[in-house]
């Protein structure tokens, strides 16, 4: 939702930057920026890891912390003003956790993910070429439904960007900011292509809510956060604050930030202009005990494990991303191959991810969203390659 930087891979902007309006207002992805220079030899352990931490508070991050596992235990770092045990805005990263809620209804017969989306909120996808009859669920879950980014309204990116100060506490109802959406023409027909957008997984939200009949949050809560007793896991609603222990959340509230441009404490905000696009709020610890279970099949059954990791190609450019229901997959420069999402808001970028075994995870944040290469600590945990001073 806030600004963050145009250089952004196209990956970056998919995944780290997913709930932040100017990286996604065009239709186009940008292009892919030059790798970072990396040292040539593999490190051992987490220093290279920790290097990366460094080098992007060096960079300008107020903070950055960052825990793994792996083989030989728990670590975890911390560069600049922040705690180990932080908990922050996880933007993004909602989407596996809402897809995760509509695979488990599936699998008990209460929904099928190739439902129209009309079957399910009828007459609230409509109007510019935009028609929920013609739509699935599961192409909200893996955004081939071409349905319009309400994240690139100019009007909402006005309000959440240059004016989020004045309208910070604004609260958004969901069927808004699906309204939203629908003043503008769809990206493509339904199947067609691969767009990024925020409002399929508002819409996704809605349709928990419509199966269950309670707040798709109360559905995390009781099929997710408190099965696998994450403790530093929410859904805030309403609620304005992040809860402690928390750092502080900045952003230059611009596109294309210089230097000079003043630094803002964004850290307090009304979630509803995200829902189940991006509202949550967890830590390092938690992010990396879900995606391990998900990964490793403790919350869903077989079959519908199989739908979950069943990706399409996000972009010819990219043939080492593609996207799942809810959830990526990419090879890493080492040839490793890692699962998980990213996720940008106010102030906050994220990464959470695990080796498809859940033997290897790894989750991260920085207190920013103009500056830092979160790719660089992926890199770096998982093929050994710290950037390079310099």
């Amino acid at each position: 939702m806030s600004a963050v930087r145009t250089t952004r891979t196209v990956l970056a902007a998919a995944l780290v930057a997913g709930l932040t309006a100017t990286a996604l207002a065009t239709p186009a992805l940008a292009a892919p920026a030059a790798p970072a220079k990396a040292t040539a030899k593999p490190q051992q352990g987490h220093s290279a890891t920790q290097q990366a931490l460094d080098a992007a508070v060096a960079g300008g991050v107020p903070g950055a912390v960052a825990q793994a596992r792996d083989g030989r235990g728990s670590w975890t770092g911390t560069a600049g003003a922040r705690k180990g045990d932080d908990r922050y805005r996880v933007g993004s990263i909602t989407k596996t956790f809402v897809a995760t809620v509509l695979l488990q209804l599936q699998a008990e017969g209460r929904i099928d993910l190739d439902d129209p989306v009309e079957k399910w909120l009828p007459g609230v996808v409509e109007g510019n070429g935009h028609d929920g009859r013609k739509i699935t669920v599961r192409q909200l879950l893996n955004h081939t439904s071409g349905i319009y980014s309400y994240t690139g309204d100019p009007g909402f990116v006005k309000k959440v960007g240059p004016d989020f100060l004045e309208h910070r506490y604004d609260r958004w109802d969901p069927r808004e900011l699906v309204a939203i959406a629908m003043t503008h023409e769809p990206e493509f027909a339904p199947g067609a292509g691969w767009s990024y957008s925020n409002t399929n997984f508002v819409l996704a939200g809605l349709v928990i809510e419509k199966v269950t009949g309670r707040p798709y949050g109360k559905a995390v809560e009781n099929r997710i956060v408190k099965p696998l007793k994450l403790r530093a896991t929410s859904v805030p609603g309403t609620r304005t604050t992040v809860p402690k222990p928390s750092s502080r959340a900045y952003s230059k509230l611009v596109d294309n930030p210089t230097p000079n441009d003043p630094v803002h404490d964004v850290t307090e905000l009304s979630p509803t202009l995200a829902h189940a696009a991006g509202e949550m709020i967890s830590d390092s610890n938690d992010l990396q005990t879900f995606y391990r279970a998900l990964l490793t099949g403790k919350l869903l059954p077989k079959a519908e494990q199989k739908e979950l990791t069943a990706t399409v190609q996000i972009s010819p450019e990219l043939p080492q991303v593609s996207y799942g229901l809810g959830i990526m997959k990419q090879k890493l420069s080492c040839g490793k191959e890692v699962w998980g999402h990213g996720g940008g808001i106010h102030g906050s970028t994220s990464d959470a991810v695990t080796t498809k075994d859940g033997r290897h995870s790894l989750a991260l944040n920085f207190n920013a969203d103009w500056t830092g290469d979160t790719q660089a600590v992926l890199e770096a945990e998982f093929c050994g390659v710290a950037p390079k001073k310099g």
